[in-house]
């Protein structure tokens, strides 16, 4: 667990510096987590292709597991980031929707936008904590393809899925 103590023993300052800087652990907790979101979204909107983003986030995420843990792991063990992650997946889900431009119908794009970036948080923090057997090639890879299957997609065929989702639970 993250203590302010732990927190002053590794940077070396003072709890009265830690104080004149921040309320509480909260706040200190939150403003990392928005710090870490800030330049992942950052580093995600310069890349250039799908294969830029998903390589520029793992050098960003597990390159620098400190990172990575908290942007992927805390908001499960920090109740005080539940909020603050519920108001940073939006603008992941925008990003990624902006990047679907072969999907016409926004209502799709926004749903396929938002079952890839639950896929591929679940993805990443699961390749973080060490829980998948892929190399790091085979992960770039498969994350890659999902994203262009995604896009590849034709909004007639996922309409298709959805409508047949539908009538098969009525």
């Amino acid at each position: 667990m993250l203590t302010i103590r732990s927190v002053c023993r590794s940077a070396a300052l003072t709890e009265r510096y830690f104080y004149e800087s921040f309320a509480d652990r909260d706040e200190f907790v939150r403003e990392v987590y928005d710090d870490v979101c800030t330049r992942a979204l950052s580093t995600l909107l310069t890349a250039r292709t799908a294969r830029d983003a998903v390589e520029r986030f793992i050098a960003m995420m597990v390159d620098d597991p400190a990172r990575g843990r908290v942007l992927l792991l805390a908001p499960e063990s920090e109740p005080i980031l539940s909020r603050a992650g519920a108001r940073w997946m939006p603008d992941f889900i925008h990003m990624l929707q902006n990047t679907l431009t072969d999907i016409g119908d926004s209502a799709i794009q926004q749903m396929v936008a938002t079952g890839l970036i639950g896929a591929l948080t679940t993805l990443f923090a699961a390749y973080l904590n060490g829980q998948l057997e892929a190399d790091r090639g085979q992960f770039i890879n498969f994350c890659v393809d999902m994203l262009l299957s995604a896009r590849a997609q034709r909004p007639e065929q996922i309409a298709e899925v959805l409508s047949q989702t539908r009538a098969a639970k009525t």
